[in-house]
C-alpha cells in the first residue's frame, strides 16, 4: 500500500484492507474524526468499540456508522477523559468486553479552551488530551499485549509546534495560562507518549504512533474565535489555509492503523499518510525534535505516572 498524501481519504487508504476478527477501540467516537475512523475500520470488517463521554451523542454516532456499514459489529463505552475515576471504570468495562485489542485509537481531545480544570484538578487540555489517554492506555495494555501485534494511535497535531511540555508546571499552577500554548503542550505530550509507550511495549508486540490529522473543521474548533484563525493563518487569508475534509483528516489515523509499511516500526510522528520529516521554521508540517526526544519521553512518562497515581509494570 503506497502512502497517498494530503488528499487521501479513509476509503482510499483502507482499500483492500481486511480487519476481520480484529478488535478496535476508538475514543472521541461521537463526532467528527472519531465517527469517520470508526466507519472506515468497521467497513474493513473490524469489530469497533466506540468510546465517548456523552451517551446520547454516542448512540447517534453508532446509528450513523451502522447505517453506513450494515451488519457492523459495534459496541460502546462511556468515559469522561477529564475524570480519572471515569477512565478507570470505563477501562474495566472495556476489558470485560474486549480481552484482546488489536488497535487503540486515542482520538478524543479538546482545543484552545479557556482555563478549566479536570475532576482531579489538572489543566483541561493537558488533563484530557494526554493524562486521560495515558491512564486509559496503560490500563488497557494487557488487552493490547494479548492482541499483539497491535498498534496504539495517538492523535497529536501540528499544534505541537506551539510549545514543548513544561515538565515543572504542566498544569499551569505557577505560570500564566495561554490557550494555544497549552494546546501545543498537550499535543507535544501525545507525541512523546507515543515514543515512551513504544519504547516500553515494542518487545511485547505493541507499537505506538502519533498522528497529525491536518486542519479540519469539527467540534474540536468550538472554542475558536476569529482571532484564533488569524493566529493559525500566519499572515494568510483563511481561505488559503490547507483545510481537509473529515474523510481526509481521518485518513492518516486509518493509514497508521493498517499500513503494511509500518510493520516493525513505532514511536513515529505521522502526517499526510507518511512519516513526518523534521520541522522547519517556514513550513506548516514536520515534527519538532522535542516532540520525539526519548529522554523527554521518559521524563513525561514519570511525571504522568506521578500525576495519575498509577505505576505501570512494563
Amino acid at each position: 500500500m503506497s502512502a497517498p498524501g494530503f488528499h487521501a481519504t479513509t476509503d482510499e487508504v483502507s482499500a483492500g484492507v481486511d480487519l476481520s476478527a480484529r478488535q478496535v477501540v476508538i475514543t472521541g467516537a461521537s463526532s467528527g474524526l472519531g465517527v469517520e475512523t470508526a466507519r472506515a475500520l468497521a467497513n474493513c470488517g473490524a469489530a469497533v468499540l466506540m468510546v465517548a463521554r456523552d451517551a446520547q451523542k454516542l448512540d447517534a454516532a453508532v446509528a450513523q456508522v451502522s447505517q453506513s456499514v450494515p451488519g457492523a459489529s459495534i459496541d460502546t463505552a462511556i468515559i469522561d477523559l477529564a475524570d480519572l475515576d471515569s477512565v478507570r471504570s470505563g477501562a474495566a468495562d472495556i476489558l470485560s468486553k474486549c480481552p484482546t485489542i488489536d488497535l487503540l485509537i486515542n482520538n478524543a481531545g479538546v482545543m484552545a479552551c479557556p482555563l478549566q480544570r479536570t475532576a482531579q484538578g489538572f489543566e483541561m487540555q493537558f488533563g484530557t488530551n494526554h493524562l486521560g489517554h495515558f491512564l486509559l492506555t496503560g490500563l488497557l495494555a494487557p488487552a493490547l499485549i494479548a492482541g499483539a501485534p497491535s498498534r496504539v494511535i495517538n492523535l497529536s497535531s501540528a499544534g505541537h509546534r506551539f510549545a514543548p511540555v513544561d515538565m515543572e508546571d504542566p498544569n499551569y499552577h505557577n505560570r500564566h495560562y495561554e490557550k494555544w500554548q497549552s494546546y501545543g503542550q498537550s499535543k507535544t505530550a501525545n507525541a512523546l507518549f507515543s515514543v515512551g509507550l513504544d519504547q516500553r511495549l515494542q518487545g511485547r508486540g505493541v507499537r505506538a504512533f502519533a498522528v497529525h490529522p491536518g486542519m479540519i473543521m469539527t467540534e474540536l474548533s468550538r472554542h475558536m474565535v476569529p482571532e484564533d484563525f488569524a493566529q493559525i493563518a500566519r499572515g494568510r487569508k483563511p481561505e488559503e489555509l490547507p483545510f481537509k475534509t473529515v474523510e481526509q483528516g481521518s485518513a492518516t489515523s486509518v493509514w497508521a492503523a493498517t499500513a503494511l509499511e509500518l510493520e516493525g516500526l513505532g514511536g513515529l510522528y505521522l502526517e499526510d499518510c507518511h512519516v513526518a520529516e523534521p520541522a522547519t521554521p517556514d513550513g506548516d508540517g514536520g515534527v519538532e525534535a522535542y516532540a520525539v526526544d526519548p529522554v523527554l519521553a521518559d521524563q513525561l512518562w514519570q511525571t504522568s505516572e506521578d500525576l495519575v497515581g498509577e505505576k505501570f509494570d512494563f
